[in-house]
């Protein structure tokens, strides 16, 4: 059998590849290894209060499994067999994908749109790599990205228990083609991508639909809990961060919100603010035996989605049963506590188990809190951990030095006198054998002492000579981990003052003010991403001649840095080309002026950065804003 496809269609193919070249995708927090996501045929599948919608992509290659959904005019040759639209959707229900409701009635499918389209690419990072703990090649999605599009509406009366869902299958019971499929009920994801290669029975909450779940243990979402935390324990920072359903919160306060189900746009920034202050006041977080005074960084509604936790972007209207809130509160720190407590308070009938993370420098450490034992402790077990810092680069031993050879100078200058006077002696007829002898000793102690009695000195600035490339990658590198470091610290005064031993004039406001910004948008969606790593990949240093002690550094180089939020951590990695000038001052190295020439985004999934001066030196998480 072949497919005639509209003409319009291979121009607009051409259009669409076009467009995914320029797509930028977002990197997941939570990936799928099943492999269902890239099967040849995909359903996504929503239950709502009278129907359920299926929305199928078919491979072309699978078109005859599914040939009572494609319209007859794109058949090359005539099927004298197609029965009408009306007789082929019931064959559909018999033949194709069935949907069964508890009392064992068939739903019959209306078939709403059915078009030419290329596939949602939905490939995992893993995508054809050789996974290392199954030492098989992770699935591929087709070559051939041509599918026929469906959306099909199954009606259904009241609100039936269960739904079994059952795939086209042949005489021995067994799926004629592979499909990978997700089931939402109304906005709740039932589970991840699975395969559906066998009868799979939808038990149905209607009261709660986060509560509805498939009867085999396989079909599962990876995101179960309705409430979780998290404990990040840092060097300058605790951080208590919650993850909660806005209607379990209806247990402890009253939401506010004009209807049952809903969440308008117009409530959610007002409803954000009281759920961030009643959490601001719950589950008490105790560092050291002490009450710190908690923080209120930021609050964010999220949803759980095909890779894992993703905020929601624009104010839109939300389902109180799959709206989730995250909460991040703040503790500023000295340094490194020892022991870090959460007394959690949050239960309910349904929420007995809550999952608790301790996330440290060594990595997380999941466990979970119950009613009957709700604390949650984490203790600094960290042997041979050492807090980052930022300390000043000294000029001496950045560049060649005066060396002095002291003793022998001392000697030298013995010999000098003790020979001028011993040719005074000679003048005056007196015996001059001892003074010759010590002479002769001077000599001998001058030759032996010059390697092992030594002192460097600098050389004056007038004589500085060219810093060397390994000596300028050095100093260069010295002054951009201090840089990235600073912005580790919370405490406005701090991180000003730790940017001032490494950064001098107004480029110093500048970087600061641009942290600032940084902040901002960190409160409206964002998060920080500390540095963790400063490669150089090249530094050539030129002498300034108007200034005393100056060098203009052509580097190029690579920061990358991790954020973390509510169990998931992202990576960033930005490559640098750009000209810094560094000048010594008060007998440190110094940035003085910054002018970035190129600024990129080596990780695939991230766009262009700003490209500033300022830019250069901060980086933000943008793909949680």
């Amino acid at each position: 059998m072949s497919i005639q496809f509209p003409k319009r269609f291979a121009l607009w193919l051409q259009v669409v590849l076009i467009a995914c070249l320029w797509a930028v995708s977002a990197r997941a927090d939570w990936i799928n290894l099943s492999g269902a996501e890239v099967a040849p045929n995909i359903a996504e599948v929503t239950v709502h209060d009278d129907h359920v919608k299926v929305v199928l992509e078919a491979y072309v290659g699978d078109l005859e499994t599914f040939i009572d959904l494609v319209p007859p005019e794109w058949l090359k040759q005539a099927r004298s067999d197609l029965p009408p639209q009306d007789a082929r959707m019931r064959r559909f229900a018999e033949r194709g994908l069935r949907i069964t409701t508890d009392s064992g009635e068939r739903l019959q499918p209306e078939l709403l749109l059915v078009e030419p389209r290329l596939r949602v690419d939905r490939r995992s990072p893993f995508a054809g790599m050789v996974l290392p703990f199954t030492r098989q090649r992770a699935p591929e999605p087709p070559a051939d990205k041509r599918v026929l599009y469906a959306e099909l509406k199954y009606p259904f009366r009241g609100e039936p228990k269960a739904l079994l869902f059952t795939p086209p299958s042949g005489a021995d019971g067994r799926p004629k083609v592979s499909i990978g499929f997700i089931v939402y009920h109304k906005t709740v994801p039932v589970i991840d991508f699975r395969y559906l290669s066998a009868p799979a029975r939808l038990a149905l909450d209607w009261n709660d639909p986060w509560y509805s779940k498939f009867d085999n243990p396989n079909l599962r979402r990876h995101h179960r809990d309705a409430m979780m935390s998290f404990l990040y324990v840092e060097p300058y920072e605790v951080r208590h961060e919650i993850l909660t359903r806005v209607k379990d919160l209806e247990q402890w306060m009253d939401l506010g919100l004009r209807g049952k189900r809903y969440i308008e746009p117009d409530e959610l920034e007002p409803l954000k603010q009281r759920i961030g202050e009643f959490l601001l006041a719950r589950n008490p977080v105790r560092v050291d035996g002490r009450n710190l005074k908690p923080i209120l960084d930021r609050t964010n509604y999220v949803q759980v989605g095909l890779f894992g936790i993703r905020l929601v972007e624009r104010p839109q209207r939300l389902e109180i049963t799959g709206a989730m809130v995250g909460v991040i509160i703040t503790y500023l720190t000295d340094a490194l506590p020892k022991e870090v407590t959460v007394d959690w308070d949050l239960f309910t009938p349904r929420i007995q188990r809550v999952p608790a993370f301790s996330i440290d420098p060594a990595g997380p450490l999941p466990t979970f809190v119950t009613p009957d034992d709700s604390r949650h402790r984490w203790q600094n077990f960290l042997k041979n951990y050492t807090p980052p810092t930022v300390v000043a680069t000294a000029v001496e031993g950045s560049l060649p030095m005066f060396t002095l050879p002291l003793a022998s100078l001392v000697c030298v200058l013995a010999l000098i006198a003790l020979t001028w006077a011993t040719l005074r002696r000679a003048r005056r007829a007196r015996p001059v054998r001892v003074q010759a002898i010590a002479c002769l000793v001077l000599v001998v102690a001058a030759v032996a002492l010059y390697p092992v009695a030594q002192i460097s000195i600098a050389r004056p600035a007038l004589t500085a000579p060219p810093l060397e490339d390994a000596q300028a990658q050095r100093v260069l590198a010295s002054l951009l981990r201090n840089v990235y470091r600073a912005f580790d610290f919370r405490a406005e005064s701090d991180v000003y003052d730790k940017l001032a031993i490494s950064v001098s004039g107004d480029l110093l406001a500048d970087i600061y003010l641009q942290n600032r910004r940084s902040f901002a948008i960190q409160r409206a969606g964002g998060a920080q991403a500390k540095i963790k790593s400063v490669e150089i990949q090249e530094a050539v240093a030129e002498r300034l001649d108007d200034r005393p002690l100056a060098y203009s550094i052509k580097g190029d180089w690579a920061a990358q840095g991790t954020v973390g939020h509510w169990g998931h951590v992202h990576t960033r990695r930005n490559r640098y080309d750009a000209v810094v000038t560094v000048e010594a001052v008060d007998g440190v190295w110094k940035i003085t002026d910054l002018e970035v020439l190129e600024e990129q985004r080596v990780d695939p999934t991230q766009g262009p950065g700003a490209g500033t001066a300022a830019a250069a030196l901060t980086t933000k998480d943008s793909e949680d804003r």
